[in-house]
């Protein structure tokens, strides 16, 4: 035999004994026959560099350190799912599903408390790892990825389709990890979903591997991939191909199911292996799930159950106010520290005035606080018989803590507001939003760098930012001529961005990313907007009453109309650079028609396709309806192309769509 047919039969062998001992749960030989075959092609591959492949067994040891992770967009967003919390939730959420498809059966499944992440498949190989991000965007962390052993390198078919899941760290490696820890003398983790959190966000993966962390897959971006029907079909394909799922899922015919299985796992999920925070609950029928859709953030026909939070007793020592960007005054409790679902907390979020007087919440209290949807740390009620002589009522104050101005009610509303203009802490909490990634995109200049910029009295508002000095920014603290050029080049860039961007970054009230870009789109510069009346604005769709009058009252402020004076002097663009109506009626195919992809595209990524049809006015939706113009059907469609084709849609192939957009 010579060396290329050895390593072969290495990659075999070790793949196969992986499999067994990581998925299976059934080794065939020993740990210490599948380390002598492991370090034989490591030996291998040392002296013959040329032999080694991305698939190799031995990249799960870990491998060269990066100096950062890239970022990549996801195909398809990864969505949220919706919580609830209690039996009511999920009767309301079972009687949306019912209204709309009838009656259903729940995949019901256990929530891994990990860190999601999303696992590309190039005819059976995996070549890309991504975490959640933002839904949109996540980060590049295959070397880490290829370190858990449940994931397979290679699969036992050549799909071409992105798997998703929950990478998570086992109870044991978690207590591995804490006691080297103690004994290096290092901060312990604060529980198993940080620890594996941070171990997926090494830049070396050497370390990512010595951590043992484990995954959970639970779906395919287009289940159509594995030709299944149902939630139920799909996790079991997955599970023939080579793919670790949950086996403690379980098919649930009605509500009633659905609750004993929620009842079972609240008094068992101790005794797991894993941590879970709660239970997804999925419409089982595929077809059901494409019919149902989605709503901007997160599917309609699941939503996640999340157990009751944990409780706990400690002492509210002080409130402290903060000012938003918009002028509300936010009330925060500040707790003697306290540790949480796994976390110290010394803050909990009071919301308002109302809140705090109906829960007659007092400084020196002992108070319950608990972490909302396990996150999120709250006052929940305060423990009257331990409260000390002498408190009082809380009051909030009539004057602004940060500029002494009035602060003032407004009707309707149940919080205090700040609403001077010149306001010190609304000014730096408008910056900060203004240059965010969501905004105007300028990389480089966060919280801290704000902060010092405004307390130094280099800026007063966001146009100052485009009089930075380079010699002034040098000396700053941590401010190095790298760090400082890349930020003036940002700035720079910023100044090209597209009204919509602009718009949101200004931080107008109940003007949010979506109705910015509404406006833009329909207006096309900055001027015609500052003309527009509160009648004006209403006719569009997505812009209410309430936002309209938002609008026109900040665009009419002398204040405002100076900052964008500034704006505009130096150098940042006022019109919409975007695809335009004008730009869609030049298209006889696609303008203002909706579109439904199915199948496995294989010119264009799904993603691609999205956009090249959007940017040319279509309307591209997840189900397919009497409203559906145009399916357009790759390889391996299924339900949905069913469903054009007995509602007589047009169903087109790739190549259709890919020559309609040259001509």
């Amino acid at each position: 035999m010579n060396i290329e047919q050895r390593v072969t039969e290495l990659h075999q062998l070790l793949h196969q004994y992986n499999y067994e001992y990581h998925v299976q749960d059934n080794p065939s030989v020993p740990d210490s026959e599948y380390d002598k075959l492991l370090h034989e092609l490591i030996d291998i591959e040392r002296e013959h560099p040329e032999l080694k492949t991305d698939d190799s067994p031995t990249v799960r040891v870990g491998g060269t350190p990066v100096s950062a992770f890239e970022k990549v967009d996801h195909d398809t967003p990864m969505l949220s799912l919706g919580n609830a919390f209690s039996e009511e939730d999920l009767l309301a959420f079972d009687k949306r599903v019912k209204a709309e498809v009838g009656e259903v059966e729940y995949m019901v499944e256990l929530k891994i408390d990990g860190l999601a992440v999303s696992l590309k498949y190039v005819d059976g190989v995996f070549v890309q790892g991504l975490t959640r991000g933002d839904g949109t965007t996540g980060e590049n962390i295959t070397q880490n990825l290829k370190t858990i052993h449940a994931i397979p390198l290679t699969l036992s078919v050549p799909l071409t389709f992105e798997v998703r899941g929950e990478a998570y760290m086992p109870r044991k490696s978690f207590l591995a990890l804490n006691a080297y820890r103690e004994k290096v003398g290092e901060q312990l983790a604060a529980n198993p979903r940080n620890a594996a959190a941070g171990s997926l966000r090494q830049l070396d993966s050497k370390l990512t591997a010595k951590r043992k962390l484990d995954i959970f897959l639970y779906s395919v971006n287009d289940l159509r991939e594995l030709n299944a029907q149902s939630q139920s079909e799909a996790l079991d394909k997955l599970d023939e191909i080579g793919f670790k799922t949950n086996h403690e899922r379980k098919l649930c015919r009605n509500m009633e199911e659905v609750f004993e299985y929620i009842k079972y796992w609240t008094e068992k999920r101790n005794d797991l292996a894993y941590d879970i925070d709660g239970i997804v609950i999925k419409v089982n029928d595929l077809s059901k799930q494409d019919e149902l859709g989605f709503t901007a953030k997160s599917p309609k026909w699941a939503i996640a159950y999340k157990f009751p939070a944990e409780e706990v007793i400690t002492t509210l020592n002080d409130i402290e106010l903060s000012i938003g960007r918009t002028g509300v005054v936010t009330p925060t409790a500040i707790l003697e520290p306290v540790k949480v679902a796994g976390t110290t907390v010394g803050r909990a979020s009071l919301h308002n005035e109302d809140l705090i007087r109906e829960k007659d919440i007092r400084i020196g209290d002992s108070v319950v606080i608990r972490k909302a949807g396990e996150i999120i740390p709250e006052v929940v009620r305060v423990v009257l018989d331990r409260r000390p002589e002498g408190t009082k009522p809380y009051h909030m104050p009539e004057i602004c803590p940060s500029c002494g101005h009035e602060l003032v009610r407004i009707e309707g509303e149940v919080a205090l507001r700040c609403i001077n203009p010149k306001c010190d802490a609304k000014l730096v909490e408008g910056v900060i939003h203004f240059v965010s990634r969501t905004a105007m995109n300028i990389d480089g200049l966060g919280e801290r760098i704000v902060e010092v910029l405004y307390n130094e009295d280099i800026i007063n508002d966001v146009a100052d930012l485009y009089t930075l000095e380079r010699e002034r920014l040098l000396t700053l603290e941590r401010m190095g001529e790298k760090k400082v050029d890349k930020l003036l080049a940002a700035i720079e860039a910023s100044k090209t961005n597209s009204l919509e961007r602009l718009l949101f970054g200004l931080g107008i009230r109940h003007l949010g990313a979506k109705a910015s870009m509404v406006l833009a789109r329909e207006f096309g510069t900055m001027d015609n907007l500052k003309n527009a009346t509160v009648e004006t604005l209403t006719q569009i769709d997505d812009i209410g009453e309430k936002m309209a009058q938002s609008l026109v009252t900040y665009l009419h402020n002398e204040d405002i109309i100076n900052l964008l004076e500034k704006l505009e002097q130096y150098g940042v663009n006022m019109r919409y650079t975007g695809f335009t109506k004008d730009d869609i009626e030049i298209h006889p195919v696609f303008g203002e028609k909706t579109i439904v992809l199915t199948g496995k595209l294989t010119i264009m990524s799904r993603s691609e396709a999205t956009k090249a049809l959007t940017n040319l006015g279509a309307k591209v939706t997840s189900s397919v309806t009497k409203k559906t113009d145009i399916v357009i059907a790759g390889s391996d469609a299924g339900s949905k192309k069913e469903k054009a084709d007995s509602l007589g849609i047009p169903v087109w192939t790739e190549q259709m769509m890919v020559d309609a957009l040259r001509n």
